[in-house]
């Protein structure tokens, strides 16, 4: 069996089934963590990405390779999440620009494609780390060039593609010293091995796996309090009452009449509504927006190329159905004060956090929106898309408050109206001593750096527990026992948490100390808080001690040190 061409469908097979695989084996990839702690996410976030765009793949059905690429890129970025979910998508946005305008693509083609594709990943990663899913794909994509130059078989090619991606995967750990020293393969490079073999499982007419399961969804942690907020305003005071979606696939005789410009339109659209968020490609359009007469909002995109996706909702009608639902909930036939119109502001500050005491200390700093999220659920881009557009402000600063979020940040950033920022937070402490350098009376510019600045004078702390047995920097760690972790660094482990945290402050605590503050966990109790502080105030008397009940999951506790 042979094949020397793939068709649209056939490459739509071929993204539903990778992505099939991948999600097969999730917890496999996740257990690949480097640390061992409680939030290994690798693998549930390429799966959210990836699903997402096979999402966007199902609702366009299509011989056209070229186009079905482009459907696949667009989900995938805009429901990337985590830095292994941005990588994935920057992999098969430039695989799809590759293909454009192809409607079947043969071996150097597909070749090609995967070598543009690791190029543009490449460009997106401020500073690439070799022993990664991108070592994996760049192996994979030249040996794919090189095999494709004699090789027209496709399924031939993707073997020699899947086996190289295998053998580069285990060389991982010998570029990748703490991959070696845990011993462990690359997590992303071993998700991107399970999306190329369901590639060559639809080429060879095999299947890995009975069907796609249901779309990943993130956990609903906010519902109660959605019913709360909605409870607070009244039905006719919606403005704009139709929630419109619509995606436009580009035509090009369309276009010659009308030529496109997303500023322009998005000013167009403008008008028509609210919650707008306008992006597009060279193939496609996706418009939503909250609109009063979402005909008109159809008419004008359907300017641009044929309508596809379309999905309107009835925003008074859903909102009073909420409020049945909060009366059922919490009882009682008085009507809540009708809340006031929302102005836009000068400045609004969307930051991310897991735990509601840490939700209550970033809102209380003056945070205009907290996405519920951290290690074990990254936010997709659309999530803070989504967040920037609520807040309503000319000028937006985000804090991501996780290493594992700034990617996506900086997506969401580049694709919203406003002006927007990303201060590089990577722990709660530091996200929250940039809020607090804030000033409004200052220029954006002005407050990135200072909220930057203000972040290099934290040290953060943080005390979890193990999910496997393992060694690294010589430390003996056993599951289930407690870690102190200094930074990025594992510095204590042990089965008694009291005397983990005690080594762990004594590696945060130096002579230049001033301030602690303690975030306890859900899983923490307050005598041993308790204990803590005191342990602190004996032996660091001229550091001024500062509790916060943070209830977040996973982490015991966090430390932020000043």
């Amino acid at each position: 069996m042979s094949v020397n061409l793939i068709e649209g469908k056939k490459l739509a097979h071929m993204f539903v089934e990778g992505a099939a695989n991948l999600s097969k084996h999730v917890k496999v990839v996740d257990s690949l963590n480097v640390f061992p702690v409680p939030d290994g996410d690798t693998g549930t976030n390429m799966n959210l990405s990836i699903t997402s765009g096979v999402k966007e793949v199902k609702a366009q059905v299509s011989d056209d390779a070229g186009k079905v690429a482009a459907s696949f890129a667009k989900g995938l970025l805009m429901g990337a999440r985590g830095n292994s979910g941005v990588i994935l998508s920057q992999l098969f946005r430039g695989f799809s620009k590759d293909v454009e305008g192809k409607e079947s693509i043969g071996a150097l083609d597909l070749a090609k494609a995967f070598e543009h594709g690791v190029e543009t990943a490449y460009k997106a990663v401020m500073k690439p780390v070799e022993g990664t899913i991108l070592t994996v794909a760049k192996d994979a994509a030249k040996h794919a060039v090189k095999t494709a130059k004699h090789e027209k078989d496709v399924i031939a090619m993707m073997e020699e593609v899947l086996k190289e991606a295998r053998a580069s995967l285990k060389r991982t750990p010998d570029l990748l010293p703490v991959l070696k020293e845990v011993g462990v393969v690359d997590s992303g490079g071993q998700g991107l091995v399970y999306i190329y073999e369901g590639f060559l499982a639809v080429l060879k007419g095999e299947k890995l796996s009975d069907s796609l399961p249901e779309e990943p969804q993130m956990e609903d942690l906010v519902k109660i309090e959605h019913h709360n907020a909605q409870s607070h305003m009244s039905t006719e005071d919606i403005e704009f009452g139709y929630c419109t979606e619509v995606m436009v696939r580009f035509e090009q005789e369309k276009l010659a009449a009308n030529p496109f410009d997303e500023t322009s339109f998005r000013n167009e659209l403008s008008e028509h509504g609210d919650s707008l968020l306008v992006v597009s490609d060279e193939d496609l359009l996706k418009v939503h927006i909250h609109a009063e007469e979402p005909g008109a909002v159809l008419s004008k995109a359907q300017r641009f190329g044929d309508l596809i996706n379309i999905k309107i909702e009835n925003m008074r009608e859903q909102h009073t159905h909420l409020l049945d639902e909060t009366k059922a909930v919490y009882g009682g036939e008085e009507e809540a004060p009708a809340a006031a119109p929302k102005e836009k502001s000068e400045y609004g500050i969307v930051t991310v956090s897991m735990g509601d005491g840490i939700a209550k200390l970033f809102e209380g700093l003056g945070a205009s929106a907290v996405i519920q999220g951290g290690q074990t659920m990254n936010p997709s881009t659309e999530d803070i898309v989504r967040a920037i557009e609520e807040v309503n402000a000319e000028k937006v600063i985000i804090l991501p408050n996780n290493g594992n979020i700034i990617m996506a940040a900086e997506q969401a950033a580049q694709v919203v109206d406003a002006k927007a920022v990303v201060i590089p937070s990577k722990t709660v402490p530091q996200g929250l001593a940039a809020l607090l350098a804030f000033n409004p009376s200052d220029a954006l510019d002005a407050n990135a750096q200072g909220m930057k600045e203000a972040m290099s004078h934290v040290k953060t702390g943080q005390v979890t527990f193990a999910v496997r047995d393992t060694n690294i920097d010589g430390i003996d760690i056993k599951k289930e026992d407690f870690m102190g972790i200094a930074e990025k660094k594992i510095v204590s482990s042990g089965a008694d948490v009291l005397e983990v945290t005690k080594e762990l402050l004594q590696k945060l605590m130096d002579e230049n100390s001033e301030i602690i503050t303690i975030l306890q966990g859900e899983d923490a109790s307050s005598e041993l808080t308790d204990e803590l502080a005191a342990y602190i105030e004996s032996e660091y008397p001229d550091v001024e001690v500062d509790i916060h009940l943070g209830n977040q999951p996973l982490y015991s506790y966090i430390f932020s040190v000043e």
